[in-house]
């Protein structure tokens, strides 16, 4: 979502209670920008691709933490789901899952915060995401590889003419989950577009001969 689309939805969230906490004080959206602005200014260049941020911490003032401690859940997962956009519109990278989280800090005034980011690795052996197959039954993506294809040893079996014997894997390399075809007949598809490897980001699709399969990220 862009930052207009940010601040709509912030607007939906913030009817009622939501609202009249925020008629004075910290403004989400202004944590959303400032989120947006540690991606940009602390992206690394890899040779896999830029790499960013992926664990903040936002310090704000006990009465403003007071404000919305009631759903803070639901104003975090609205921040994640602007920073995931925000990095995929850049071509970011995250090493392990996006994780945002607020801390109270005595020492802040009402309506002041402060922002730290790290890069923060996904545990050794923890799952990076999930792929989500059309029945709804979901196969970790960890440090191995998930292979697709009509063969009986891959861990994703197909039933489709249109999928090849080992058609396409998704694995984990430095830390960036990817889709890799393995030289399929019919070809791979993430989010409509052919490709050769692609890194995948949460909410992709990957399409095989007529079969969907959806990539959720950790988080």
């Amino acid at each position: 979502m862009g930052l207009q689309q940010f601040e709509q939805r912030l607007e939906r969230l913030v009817e009622g209670v939501f609202a009249k906490a925020f008629r004075s004080g910290l403004e989400p959206v202004e944590i959303g920008r400032r989120l947006a602005r540690e991606l940009d200014l602390h992206r690394t260049i890899a040779p896999r691709g830029v790499i960013v941020p992926n664990a903040f911490t936002v310090a704000v003032s006990a009465t403003d933490r007071g404000r919305f401690s009631s759903f803070e859940g639901e104003l975090v997962r609205e921040l994640s789901g602007y920073a995931a956009e925000h990095a995929r519109d850049e071509g970011y990278h995250f090493l392990g899952p996006l994780m945002v989280e607020f801390d109270t800090d005595a020492h802040l005034r009402t309506g002041a915060f402060l922002v730290a980011s790290e890069v923060r690795p996904a545990p050794e052996g923890a799952p990076l995401g999930a792929l989500i197959l059309p029945d709804g039954s979901r196969i970790e993506v960890t440090d191995g590889s998930v292979v697709i294809g009509r063969l009986p040893d891959c861990q994703i079996v197909l039933a489709d003419p249109n999928v090849s014997r080992r058609h396409a894997e998704v694995r984990v390399e430095d830390g960036r989950v990817l889709a890799v075809d393995l030289g399929s007949t019919n070809g791979t598809k993430v989010n409509g577009a052919p490709i050769t490897t692609q890194p995948l980001e949460d909410g992709d699709t990957i399409t095989v001969g007529m079969t969907s399969i959806r990539y959720e990220a950790a988080s």
